[in-house]
């Protein structure tokens, strides 16, 4: 049966962002869903954030597409054109090489569910506030000197 059963799926909110970029993430739990679902052309994730949690910091895919589907409580997304609030059923995407940053934060007092799902191939990308990219390499400041290894999440 193709239905996934959520609440079986491993959960973590393990990150592999270099300090300090990597505490504003810590109240993200994510569940993989695509390798649960025997899925291999995409990447799929069922995200709880907890309350003052960071889905990401502010980021944009070189080459991926990526889209978010809100299941339950309030965030605010914020993007290179300002903030919006965003709410249960409530779909945003995000085309690859469009050089928008964007996340998520929870400025509630209650958790906020989505789904986040991508496609294409993950070839890097960059984070407009801090001095932070990614490539196939890892973590790098943006004059390309790596950042200590760490294992993604």
């Amino acid at each position: 049966m193709p239905r996934l059963d959520i609440e079986a799926i491993p959960q973590s909110n393990r990150t592999g962002y270099p300090p300090p970029f990597d505490a504003a993430v810590e109240g993200r739990w994510w569940r993989r869903l695509a390798p649960a679902g025997g899925l291999t052309e995409l990447t799929a994730s069922h995200v709880v954030l907890k309350p003052g949690a960071w889905s990401s910091q502010r980021h944009w895919h070189r080459g991926e597409d990526e889209l978010l589907v809100m299941l339950s409580g309030e965030a605010v997304l914020i993007e290179d054109g300002g903030r919006t609030a965003i709410r249960p059923g409530d779909v945003c995407a995000w085309p690859k090489g469009a050089e928008n940053g964007h996340h998520l934060v929870n400025e509630t007092e209650t958790d906020c569910t989505f789904i986040a799902i991508a496609a294409g191939k993950d070839t890097g990308g960059s984070y407009p506030d801090i001095d932070m990219l990614w490539n196939e390499q890892g973590y790098a400041h943006k004059d390309g000197t790596p950042y200590p290894s760490r294992r993604p999440g």
